[in-house]
């Protein structure tokens, strides 16, 4: 969504109601005729991992990996109080971690959709955003599915439907189902993993946890691969939560190595381009930001490692909400932070990673007009630009270094 022009965000929700209108439609009728012989689309779905094991278990399995857990956040303190939004997202249940395993499995498209040799869709391992059941999954905008790739040997795919697309998705969707992998299936290796490396950042992490030496594909649109052995771990973080073995985890996979003379605060930069979710009056902030000690900091103009180092020795984070901020998954014990937003969207991606440090501390500041009662993540302002006085940010960080 954010990759459309900005004057088009807005049109956001009625597109979307289209989209999925269209694959209902579709899927309908291609399911009904068959259409593709042995490439047809899924006759079916299966809403959980465990029921498709449960119906074709000659060829599918479940292995189990960390249990369910309940997480009940706090309602973090910001300006306006009394914001709806944090009461509907403090609650998060995380269900059984596991890695799916499918005899003949076929796998499709950039949005990586599991489907087994029986033609059922397994949706717990192919979510997709803002569908309301499998009938809407885009698989089904398919009359028939792509010639598949034969593949011998043990494929994994770590790939989601945000692949390649955002560095807040790679660190929080795909690395971490690769330490799923290993705790779930100790000492397996895969011949090959479909997971996203063409952008500078995807490169880089996958070097760093060394799966560069294994075979790599790219999720592409017209993605169809048949694996003797196909491995899908399931998916955490499909409500940007965060769980807590998320946070846990990246810190012990990916370690800073050099700490020594970063800047102790740093405010977290989006740039000067409109339209990126940019804070509108920087220019006039950051003088009184660097009086209380804080270092201007683009995450965009360093490496992977250069982000986590800095991040992990920022005592205090301002910034506006953007995917640079999930660095703070390796921030020390204690960091305070604070986030600001547009008015239209609020999120709680950044809010929750923080929870999960010890000892931490998380304000919010919200841009004029405020609505108290909103709706639950409105998607049609996601890039607005966040215009604050430079004084309410300043008030708000003097609370915050007052903590």
């Amino acid at each position: 969504m954010t990759r459309l022009p900005p004057a088009l965000q807005p049109l956001w929700p009625a597109a979307k109601r289209a989209h999925r209108a269209a694959t209902r439609e579709v899927g309908r009728v291609s399911r009904a005729t068959g259409a593709g012989g042995s490439r047809a689309v899924p006759r079916t779905a299966s809403p959980s991992s465990a029921e498709t094991a449960r119906h074709e278990p000659d060829a599918v399995r479940v292995h189990v990996g960390g249990p369910a857990t309940h997480v009940r956040r706090p309602v973090p303190a910001g300006r306006p109080a009394g914001l709806r939004f944090w009461d509907e997202v403090r609650d998060l249940d995380v269900p059984p971690r596991f890695v799916l395993d499918v005899t003949d499995g076929h796998l499709v498209g950039e949005y990586a959709a599991t489907v087994t040799p029986g033609g059922v869709l397994d949706l717990q391992t192919s979510p997709y955003f803002g569908i309301r059941g499998w009938r809407e999954h885009p698989i089904y905008l398919r009359p028939r599915l792509p010639a598949p790739q034969q593949l011998a040997g043990t494929t994994l795919s770590l790939a989601s439907p945000a692949s390649g697309r955002n560095y807040y998705h790679s660190i929080m969707d795909t690395l971490p189902r690769w330490g799923l992998l290993q705790e779930a299936m100790p000492g397996v290796r895969p011949d090959r993993i479909v997971i996203s490396h063409r952008t500078r950042w995807d490169q880089q992490l996958v070097a760093m946890l060394g799966l560069d030496q294994i075979e790599l594909v790219e999720p592409v649109k017209h993605l169809s691969l048949r694996a003797e052995r196909l491995l899908v771990p399931s998916l955490d973080n499909q409500q940007t939560l965060a769980p807590p073995w998320i946070t846990s985890w990246l810190r012990t996979a990916l370690p800073p190595r050099d700490v020594q003379g970063r800047p102790r605060r740093i405010y977290v930069t989006r740039g000067d381009v409109p339209q990126t979710r940019r804070l509108v009056r920087e220019a006039e902030l950051l003088p009184h930001l660097e009086r209380l000690g804080f270092v201007r900091f683009d995450p965009g103009a360093v490496s992977v490692q250069e982000q986590i180092d800095h991040f992990a020795a920022a005592e205090v984070v301002v910034a506006p909400h953007g995917a640079g901020l999930v660095n703070l998954n390796f921030a020390p014990e204690g960091v305070r932070v604070l986030e600001l937003f547009a008015p239209r969207y609020l999120n709680p991606g950044y809010w929750s990673i923080t929870d999960n440090i010890p000892d931490s501390v998380y304000r919010y500041l919200v841009a004029e007009p405020v609505e108290p009662d909103r709706p639950e993540r409105r998607m049609n302002r996601v890039q607005n630009d966040i215009d604050l006085s430079p004084q309410s940010v300043l008030a708000a960080v003097e609370e915050l270094l007052a903590t």
